[in-house]
């Protein structure tokens, strides 16, 4: 917008007030520099085990400062700047990021923290801004990328903290706990007695045998799935039949009927005919809850390949079944992939019917030889390498895997 066309827009009455940067730049810096503090104190405590606190006022004031200056200046400038008057803040004993008593090393590691914290996501959240009256679009640009930069911190904390205490607490003693359940170090000194507890749940609670069932009861859920879902999803998608529609739009709705509601019936029905605490029964039900998903993600697919393809085929002389094999399937392996990891994801971290079937340890599943460790007779260390054993496989495996997954997805939607 030219400075002529910027007159008019603010002086013809649709300005308002914090279309100005030298307001929106100061209040977007002070809120930031309250995450960047807070986010400094928590890798501050977790870090050291020390007890350390923000300092909101000399926050708001510090952060309210750097952002009616980085509205004026280059990056590098506001970096220098940002760490220069943190740098005198930690020589002076006041600094506008901890409170308490803060070490040395501690106060000069969190100025270097909070300088590069806050000025550089903070140049780039007010780019574009004037230092006077904004534009609805320069004001709306740098209110979303502030949003936009508090939703990766928030989010990143939400995972990644209780993440770092489970691994953390994971690696501590019994003594270590006892002392301070809240610090979160790590005392190198042990060597491999690090993972005292990580030895012991293979060797004392047989966790080797848990992850072997789990993984082959994952595995056969897999198999079952896709056996069933791949001929009902290209039914729907490709042939007609009465009550194909109705079919095709209630194939989710087993998803509205809560499993703590199915879970009495099914205890039954398994106690009954002797399916209860056998590895055979949570292959039996596993697909039962894994299938309905496949089928909906699958028929979506299908519909968007390409049905010429398939009618020459048939024409060449191809079966149904040859065609699906040989035409269908081969086309359709993004979404086999992404189904396949997705039902894998759900049959590794299933709980519920493993829980309430399987009552002979010999049998467990992992998440079930995890609920047994939450025991006050097992120490709670215990538990977080429990929960450590099950999470980082099915971490990775979805890790590695995610662009398959991804492009699987994707796939179906735009297609179908």
């Amino acid at each position: 917008m030219t400075d002529i066309s910027r007159e008019t827009w603010t002086t013809g009455g649709w300005a308002r007030p914090l279309h100005n940067g030298n307001i929106t730049g100061p209040l977007i810096g002070a809120v930031w520099m309250v995450v960047v503090a807070t986010g400094v104190t928590v890798i501050m405590s977790f870090a050291t085990g020390a007890e350390y606190r923000p300092s909101l006022v000399w926050s708001l004031v510090f952060g309210a400062g750097l952002g009616a200056l980085a509205v004026r200046v280059k990056r590098e400038m506001l970096l220098g700047v940002a760490a220069a008057v943190l740098a005198g803040f930690a020589v002076a004993g006041i600094g506008p990021v901890l409170t308490g008593e803060v070490s040395f090393a501690g106060r000069w590691i969190a100025v270097f923290l909070a300088a590069f914290g806050s000025a550089w996501p903070l140049a780039w959240m007010v780019s574009g801004l004037p230092a006077g009256p904004a534009t609805r679009h320069e004001f709306e640009h740098s209110v979303i990328r502030f949003l936009l930069g508090f939703g990766y911190v928030f989010f990143t904390a939400i995972v990644a903290i209780p993440f770092y205490v489970m691994v953390m607490t994971s690696l501590k003693n019994q003594q270590q706990l006892m002392q301070n359940p809240l610090d979160f170090t790590l005392d190198l000194s042990q060597g491999w007695g690090l993972f005292d507890s990580y030895v012991e749940l293979m060797t004392t609670f047989s966790f080797g045998t848990y992850l072997w069932t789990s993984f082959y009861v994952s595995c056969l859920t897999v198999l079952l799935t896709l056996l069933f879902s791949i001929p009902g999803a290209y039914a729907v998608a490709r042939l007609r039949f009465k009550g194909r529609l109705a079919f095709s739009r209630s194939i989710l709705l087993i998803y509205m009927v809560p499993m703590i509601v199915l879970a009495l019936p099914i205890y039954i029905a398994f106690s009954m005919t002797g399916l209860r605490n056998s590895i055979f029964g949570i292959v039996l039900i596993y697909p039962v809850t894994t299938i309905p998903v496949a089928l909906y993600m699958l028929q979506g697919y299908f519909r968007g390949l390409p049905a010429e393809v398939e009618e020459a085929g048939l024409m060449d002389g191809l079966s149904r079944l040859a065609v699906i094999w040989k035409i269908t399937l081969p086309l359709s392996l993004p979404a086999l992939a992404s189904v396949s990891l997705y039902v894998f994801m759900i049959a590794w971290n299933e709980f519920l019917l493993a829980f309430m079937l399987l009552d002979d340890p010999s049998k467990f599943t992992l998440t079930r030889g995890v609920a047994m460790l939450n025991s006050s007779e097992i120490p709670r260390q215990h538990l977080m390498a429990g929960s450590v054993i099950a999470t980082v496989p099915i971490m990775a495996l979805f890790l590695g895997l995610e662009r398959f997954m991804t492009k699987g997805l994707t796939a179906g939607s735009v297609k179908g």
